[in-house]
C-alpha cells in the first residue's frame, strides 16, 4: 500500500506541514489532492481519519496552548453541523459533491484573496456562526478549516494557542464526521491499510510544522493565517 500511493503520502506530508503553520489545518489541501487518488466520498471518510490523527498530534504537541472557552462555543456548533453536513452526503451524487467541494473552496480562497485585512469581532456569535459554517463545510465537503481559522483570528491568540484550540475544536468535527461517514460506507477496509502511514504522516508533519513554526514571530503567523 505504501508503494503503490507514495506520491499521495508525500503529498499528504507536504500539507500536513503547510496546514500547521498556516493555522487553518491541511484539508483544503489534503482533500484536493487526495481527489486525485480515490472518489470523493472514500476521500471524505479518508480525511476524516486523517485529521483525527492530525488533531491528536497537534493537541499533544501544543498541550500547553488550549483556550478552554474558545473551544468549548465554537466546538459545540461545529459538532452539530457537521453532523448534518455529513449526513446529507448520503443523499448527493458524487459528482454533485465533487464541484460542491471545488466551488466551496474557490469561494474561501477568493474571499480570503481580497479580504486579508478584514477581522471579525471577537463576539460570542461570531464563534457559534464560524463554528456552524466550518461545521456543516467540513461535513458537506471535507474543509471547514479556512472559515474557523478566519473566525479565530479575531480572538488575537497567541499562535500556539490558536493551532491548539483550533486543533480541539477539529478533533470534535472529524471524530463526529468520521462516525458518519463509516455508517454511510464511505471508510472501506481496503483503505484500513493506509491508516498506520496516515498516523506516522500527521505525527511528523505537525511536528515539522511546529518546528518551522518556531521561527516565526507572532505578527507573520497572523498574516499567514489571514492570507
Amino acid at each position: 500500500m505504501m508503494g503503490n500511493y507514495w506520491l499521495f503520502y508525500l503529498l499528504a506530508l507536504a500539507a500536513e506541514i503547510v496546514g500547521t503553520v498556516s493555522g487553518f489545518g491541511s484539508s483544503i489541501l489534503f482533500i484536493p489532492i487526495a481527489s486525485m487518488f480515490f472518489d470523493f466520498k472514500v476521500v471524505l471518510g479518508i480525511t476524516a481519519i486523517f485529521h483525527i490523527f492530525s488533531n491528536v498530534s497537534k493537541i499533544y504537541l501544543f498541550k500547553n496552548g488550549i483556550d478552554k472557552r474558545i473551544a468549548i462555543k465554537m466546538g459545540v456548533p461545529a459538532v452539530i453541523a457537521v453532523i448534518i453536513g455529513a449526513l446529507i452526503t448520503n443523499f448527493l451524487p458524487q459528482k454533485k459533491l465533487e464541484l460542491i467541494m471545488s466551488g466551496a473552496v474557490c469561494c474561501v480562497a477568493i474571499y480570503l484573496l481580497f479580504n486579508t485585512n478584514k477581522k471579525l469581532n471577537d463576539t460570542n456569535s461570531n464563534l457559534i456562526n464560524g463554528g456552524l459554517a466550518s461545521g456543516f463545510l467540513a461535513g458537506l465537503v471535507g474543509t471547514g478549516g479556512a472559515i474557523r481559522g478566519l473566525t479565530l483570528t479575531a480572538f488575537g491568540l497567541e499562535k500556539n494557542v490558536f493551532i491548539a484550540t483550533s486543533a480541539l475544536i477539529d478533533l470534535g468535527v472529524d471524530s463526529s464526521r468520521a462516525i458518519v461517514y463509516a455508517i454511510n460506507g464511505y471508510v472501506q477496509k481496503e483503505f484500513l491499510l493506509m491508516l498506520p502511514f496516515l498516523l506516522a504522516i500527521s505525527f511528523i508533519g505537525t511536528w515539522l510544522g511546529k518546528t518551522v513554526l518556531k521561527h516565526v514571530p507572532q505578527n507573520w503567523f497572523k498574516t499567514i493565517v489571514l492570507v
